[in-house]
């Protein structure tokens, strides 16, 4: 049985691809220079005055500084050519910091929130002015953070992880210039822990819905834009030939480089070669499925049932018929 492969790794769009990554890549290096130079001062005027929305704006700071720069190391892996033990190349490497980035939020978030609680049972002095200079210095720096990365490719994971990363510094550095507002006009001190775990509340869903595309793309689920089996019925009545399509799979390599594999049972007296490369092109031109491996098949299909129920389909019974439709 023949099989027709489309080309090997993402290189369909590599033009765009590079572009992106060539400057997201620097986007995210100025970013995490911009994080990491500010952080040590925030820290120091959290110290000195005692503020903890201070002090958690500077640990994001320094999780961000870490995990921008990570982000940029995925950037650069991303763009090495594929080898013959890594076939896609690097370029999943940009969704597991994406995932790593969120879990880091979580563990950053939930500290702060047990720093507030022990803030709010034994509240601490705070020095309202120098905090304020901090915060709005702090919040300066964070605007530039987030308007360099803004402007970079959103629907990459890795890009949208940098981004929230300097969403919450943004956030604490607010928070913390409400604190001290506060703090000068009222003297009232556990408005600084209160708007720290409100700050991380906001930062913990942000960061479970990052984790949770994150760990599709891991999973190779079917990506949220595409439905395997309605691209299946489209491709059945759309292309001349095609009888049925089964042994479906459909996913993506980094959140953005969509992926196909197929048995396509073609009619009798078909030209496999016509019918395979009429597939590919409906399913880049109407699916945005640029990288497609097509089995052609005539008669029955060459993965015997009971082999195909030892090995792939324990979601069906072994007493199915033949013919039944597989998607797994």
């Amino acid at each position: 049985m023949a099989h027709d492969h489309a080309e090997h790794g993402p290189s369909h769009s590599h033009g765009v691809g590079h572009v992106h990554g060539s400057t997201d890549m620097k986007r995210v290096l100025i970013a995490a220079c911009l994080t990491a130079g500010f952080m040590v001062a925030e820290a120091l005027g959290g110290w000195l005055t005692g503020s903890l929305a201070l002090v958690a704006d500077a640990g994001h700071m320094l999780a961000d500084a870490i995990a921008l720069g990570l982000a940029w190391y995925a950037f650069h892996l991303a763009g090495r050519p594929a080898t013959g033990r890594l076939t896609y190349g690097f370029g999943r490497v940009k969704t597991l910091v994406a995932y790593t980035n969120g879990i880091a939020i979580f563990v950053i978030a939930l500290w702060i929130v047990y720093e507030a609680w022990g803030r709010l049972m034994a509240p601490a002095p705070v020095l309202g002015g120098p905090m304020l200079v901090v915060a709005v210095a702090g919040l300066l720096v964070n605007i530039a953070s987030f308007f360099v990365l803004h402007g970079g490719d959103r629907e990459s994971l890795n890009m949208r992880g940098a981004i929230l990363h300097v969403l919450g510094d943004l956030l604490g550095s607010a928070a913390a210039i409400a604190a001290a507002v506060v703090i000068l006009a009222t003297g009232w001190t556990p408005i600084d822990p209160i708007l720290s775990v409100l700050v991380s509340l906001l930062i913990l869903t942000t960061a479970w819905s990052l984790m949770r595309e994150a760990a599709h793309v891991l999973l190779e689920g079917v990506p949220a834009s595409l439905d395997r089996d309605l691209i299946a019925k489209d491709l059945e009545g759309a292309v001349k030939g095609v009888r049925e399509v089964h042994h479906m799979h459909v996913w993506s390599l980094d959140g953005t480089s969509n992926m196909a594999t197929l048995h396509a049972c073609l009619t009798d007296g078909v030209d496999a070669h016509v019918a395979v490369s009429a597939i590919k092109k409906r399913l880049a031109v109407k699916h945005g499925i640029e990288h497609a491996t097509v089995e052609p098949e005539f008669g029955q299909c060459a993965d015997s049932h009971d082999e195909h129920d030892h090995h792939h389909d324990h979601d069906h019974t072994h007493d199915a018929p033949r013919d039944r439709r597989h998607y797994h």
